[in-house]
Parts: C-alpha cells; structure tokens; sequence
C-alpha cells in the first residue's frame, strides 16, 4: 500500500515537472520567434540590395543566389552526421549564435567596405544558409518531441503569425531606414543598423533557446550508410523522381532571373528602397491571403491539378515585367505573382506528401527534393550571371536593343523560356498519385522558415494532426 502510494506520489510529482518545463519552454519558444523574425525578413529580402549597394557584378549577383542555397543543402545533410556526437540543443544553440555573429560582421562589413566586399559577403550568406540548414531538422525534432499532438495545430499556427507579422514588420520598416539614409547618402549606415537589428535579435533567439528545455540530453546514435541507403532507394522511385525534377528544374528557371528583379528596381527604374519592399510585401501578403483558397481547391480538385494550373502560369510572371516600370503596376504583378507561387509551394510540398511510400521516413524524401533543388538552384543562378553580363552585346546583334528597353530584359526572357519547357517536358509526365487517406490543409502542421518576394514563402513541414472534435 505505501509503495503504491509512494509510486503514485513520484508519477503525479514527474507529471507536475513535466507540465512545469513544457509551458515555460513553450513560452520561451514563442519569444524566439519574436527575436529571430528580424534575421527571417534580413535574410532573403535584403541580401540582394546590399550587393548591388556595394556594386556586386551580374555574374556576382547570380554566386550570391545559388552559393549559399548549395552550401545550405550540403549542411542539412551534415546535420544528420553531427547528430552522432552532439546532442540536438547544443547544435541548434551554437549555430544560431554563430549566424548571429555572422549578421554583426556584415554590419561591421557595410562599414569597413573593403575592395573585396562582395566576396566576403558571398562568404558571409553562405554561411548565414548554411548554418540555418544546419540548425532547421534538429529545431523540428526538438520541437515535434515536446510539442503534445492536441496542442500542435494551434501552437504552430501561432508560432507563424508572430513570424510573419514580426518579419513583415522589420522588412517595412527596414525599407523605411534605408530610404531616409540614403536621401542623407548615408545607405552604408541604413545597412549596419538593419544588420545590427537582425544580428541582435538572432543573439537574443540563441538565448531563448537555451533557457529552453529539451527533455532529450542523450546523443542519438545513427548510421550514415543508413541515411544514403534511404536517399537511394528514394531516387530510385519513378513518380518522386519525375516530382522531384519538375520542382528543381522550375527553381532552377526561376534561379535565372530571381536576383536581378532587385537590379531593375533599385538601378533602372530607381525606386526607393520603401518600393521596392512594399512590392515584396504586395508577393508576400497575396500568397497567404491565398493559401487558404489553394488548400481548400487542392483538397477538392487534387495537388496535380493545382500544379498543373501554376505551373502554366509562372512561365509568363517575368514577361509581364516587359511592359511597364510603373510602381502601381509592379505592385499589381508582384500580387500576381503571389497567387500562382502560393498555389505551387503548397501543392508541391502535398503531392510530396501522397507519393512518398505509406510509413516510409518523410524527412529523407524532403532532404532529397532539397538537395536536388538546391543543386539545380546554384547552375541556374550562375547561368543567369552570364546571361546578364553579356545581355547587351546579345540584344543588340539580334536586333532586340529597341524592344528590350532595359538589358535585364533578356535574363527574364531566358527565365520565362526556360520554365515553359520545364512545364512542356514535365507536366505530361506528372502522375496523378493514389491518394492515400491524408489530412485536410488545415491539419497538416507547417512553419514558415523563410519567404521571398520573387520565389515564394518557404515552409518546414512538422508532422500531422488530427482534428479535434468538437
């Protein structure tokens, strides 16, 4: 009787324990979303405008694209082996204060300025993407771990509204800081201080995740062999062979032309800096007012479909920057542009989700589809560097000079074509996946972890859950 009593006493004491680290670790997670939205809205929407302030080339700007998105791929599958010898906390605590230290040096970069600025700063984002796909898988086990199942949906959904609106808060308000330091020609200041926010907030996110409490202290023990067997048998399935090119080969199209939207902004239509991120919120803001609209058309027509439909359009999203500079127009294109790339992001990360086998591991087809996309990414974004270093001697042989106002003109239209023949190889082969009994949108558990005006808001995939009744 007492050891029954004594049993029952140390359960409901370990219970109370529990209860007490969970929340205020959950507390603590919610305000490390608040910190780091400041490097989420620095990271992808303002690299480029500071290359072009300390004069990257055209051929730099496309390193400076696909450089870091291969590097970034290359570290998410380091994750899995540094895993073996360090525990998950430890990793995800030191490479965000590491990214932290690296956002201050590019504040101390923007104003020292030295002759080989650009490159250093190609080094810098490199490891800024890296070091955020090293922290990413290790980030969504801790959090699918201590995260009950019936609270998932709800906390996750409130975790990405304090993101997205902290992030879209800084990206307005950056905009604005750079806009008045530059009519004072002070941009070099503009860009230390955004660095230096962004830099401050990453350190106070590294310190929010340390006082947090990861109930896993053990090193989990993995066989690489096994993580590349699991990576082989994935490539070898047809239909996510054919998913995974299509996805790759799009990115890569789009990798041609994505950094130099920044350069007909900034230099050929000379937009202030508050424009050009208020048509990066225009992109951003249609595609989760959309996202809603595609889970429902997906969850009722199927994601081939709704890949079919986006994927027919996006070819045409460059060709409408061709017709006019006006901002109230770019502003109506950029909200174009959101709709379609919305309908893409979500239904390709669904159909990943129905054509990966019944019980197989969901993260290896993810870091495969990644990998890949990451690869092609860096190709397409070095050849768009060629593309626009040589575009004016191009347009002018042919006899386009006259027509193609602006020489970047010429990289949009190696972009449109070369997405319409990924769409007119592809789309005939994408099968329609049987679909197994999944979840409806809303159930399915998702974080932003990054977004971009030119290519869409990037989601980690967590884990599903069911419906409450109610």
């Amino acid at each position: 009787m007492l050891r029954d009593k004594s049993e029952a006493t140390s359960l409901s004491s370990r219970r109370g324990t529990r209860h007490i680290w969970l929340r205020t670790t959950l507390r603590y997670s919610q305000k490390e979303a608040l910190a780091s939205s400041a490097m989420t809205a620095t990271s992808d929407n303002f690299f480029n405008a500071f290359a072009i302030f300390i004069q990257a080339s055209m051929s730099q700007l496309g390193l400076l694209t696909g450089f870091p998105q291969l590097f970034g791929a290359l570290m998410q599958f380091l994750s899995l082996g540094i895993s073996r010898f360090f525990s998950r906390k430890a990793i995800i605590v030191f490479g965000a204060t590491l990214q932290a230290t690296g956002l201050l040096t590019m504040s101390l970069l923007s104003i020292w300025r030295p002759d080989n600025a650009v490159w250093l700063f190609i080094l810098l984002a490199m490891l800024h993407h890296g070091l955020l796909n090293l922290v990413q898988p290790h980030w969504r086990a801790w959090m699918g771990n201590i995260v009950p199942p019936r609270r998932r949906g709800k906390f996750f959904a409130s975790r990405s509204r304090i993101t997205m609106l902290a992030s879209l808060a800084v990206f307005v308000i950056g905009g604005g800081l750079l806009t008045i330091s530059n009519k004072l020609e002070l941009a070099w200041l503009g860009f230390s201080l955004l660095f230096l926010i962004a830099a401050v907030g990453r350190f106070s996110s590294a310190w929010l995740l340390w006082k947090m409490h990861d109930p896993q202290v053990q090193v989990t023990q993995r066989m690489p062999g096994n993580t590349w067997l699991k990576l082989r048998e994935a490539w070898q399935e047809p239909v996510f062979k054919q998913y995974s090119l299509l996805v790759a080969t799009m990115q890569s199209m789009v990798a041609i032309s994505a950094p130099f939207f920044a350069v007909y902004m900034l230099n050929d239509l000379q937009f202030t800096y508050i424009e050009f991120v208020l048509s990066g919120v225009a992109s951003i803001a249609t595609q989760f007012i959309t996202l809603k609209f595609w889970g429902k058309f997906s969850d009722k027509f199927g994601n081939r479909l709704v890949m079919v439909l986006t994927c027919s359009m996006i070819p045409f999203v460059p060709l409408l920057w061709l017709f006019s500079g006006d901002f109230t127009y770019i502003l109506i294109i950029q909200a174009i542009s959101g709709l379609w790339w919305s309908g893409f992001t979500l239904s390709t990360a669904n159909y990943l989700y129905d054509i990966r086998p019944h019980q197989a591991d969901f993260a290896t087809y993810a870091a495969m589809q990644a990998g890949l996309s990451a690869a092609l990414v860096f190709i397409g974004s070095i050849i768009g560097g060629v593309i626009a270093s040589y575009a004016l001697p191009f347009a002018k042989s042919s006899g386009l000079d006259n027509l193609l106002s602006h020489t970047i003109f010429v990289v949009f239209l190696a972009s449109s074509i070369g997405r319409l023949c990924v769409v007119a190889y592809f789309i005939p082969r994408l099968q329609e996946p049987t679909i197994r009994q999944r979840p409806k949108m809303l159930d399915l558990v998702l974080r932003v972890s990054r977004f971009n005006a030119i290519s869409g808001v990037n989601f980690d995939w967590l884990t599903v859950t069911k419906k409450r009744k109610k």
